[in-house]
Parts: C-alpha cells; structure tokens; sequence
C-alpha cells in the first residue's frame, strides 16, 4: 500500500484555514499518514514549502516553512500546533527560510499559493546534528529515501 498523508484541516489542494497561518495563530496543521510504511523504514522526513513565491503569476523561488527530520517508524501524525517540546524522540527540526527551526505558516504576498507538505520514509535515521535546510536534508535523503507522500493546500491572505 502506498503512503498517504492527510490532515482533518483541510483537504488535498483545499484552503488551509487562517489558524494555521500568519493571520491566525500561525501553528502546525494536524498531519497524519497511513498506518503502512515500508517494511525497512528507519524515520520519517517532513517538508512544507511553497514553491510560489512571492507570486505565483510569476514564482522566483520555493519558500520553505517547516523541515523536520528523524521522526520515529513507528509514528503516525502530528497532532495541530505540537510544540517542539513535545515532538516524539529523536526527532529534529531543520531551518526554514526565515532562518529559524520550527513551523512556520503561510503568509503569501501575492495571490493563492500552493504549499505542499511533504512526507519521506527512509532506510535510515540521519546522523546530521545541525538543524538542516531544505536543500540539506534532501540532498542527505538521497539514496535513502523508501516512499513518499504529498499534500497540498492553498491559501491566499483574507481566507
């Protein structure tokens, strides 16, 4: 069975709502995924990024929001607004583009943008300490990566 991943906040390429954006509290969606990875999975990777920015009539570069990393084979989800605190053991938070670790929530400039949330199971638990950029962590992914499952939302300021 392939790997899904899901939210109870929105629907795949539904308007992800103001809570978890810039003009709401600006906390984590809830996330889950299905309950049948790979046999060899070792953790989970997740991305959010929009590859719309600034604008998606004319996008110039894809904005990251959220990296996590070394999440556990045996999780299944993240419950809405999950502190750092309280991510399971060993999981790691990367850099997102504003230079910081941790969530971060859609707030385009211009226009709907897409953001896609992004899971990986890999063969491995990464062994990096620092917190990884978005380009980082995929290029140590590669060659390990077993299955991978996708959600997109959209949102436009106002929503």
């Amino acid at each position: 069975m392939p790997l899904r991943l899901f939210s109870a906040a929105f629907e795949p390429m539904g308007r992800i709502p103001r809570r978890y954006t810039c003009e709401g509290e600006d906390v984590s969606p809830p996330l889950a995924w299905s309950d049948s990875p790979p046999a060899r999975t070792r953790s989970f990777a997740l991305i959010v990024d929009d590859p719309d920015a600034p604008d998606p009539e004319a996008p110039k570069l894809t904005w990251t929001h959220w990296v996590l990393y070394n999440l556990p084979p045996e999780c299944r989800g993240l419950e809405a607004a999950v502190p750092p605190g309280d991510l399971p053991t060993p999981t790691a938070q990367g850099r997102n583009d504003w230079k910081h670790t941790g969530y971060r929530g859609p707030c385009p400039p211009v226009g709907r943008h897409r953001y896609f949330h992004r899971l990986y199971a890999l063969d491995r638990i990464l062994e990096e300490n620092a917190s990884l950029t978005r380009s980082e962590l995929l290029r140590v992914m590669e060659g390990h990566i077993l299955a991978g499952a996708e959600l997109v939302g959209t949102y436009q300021k106002g929503d």
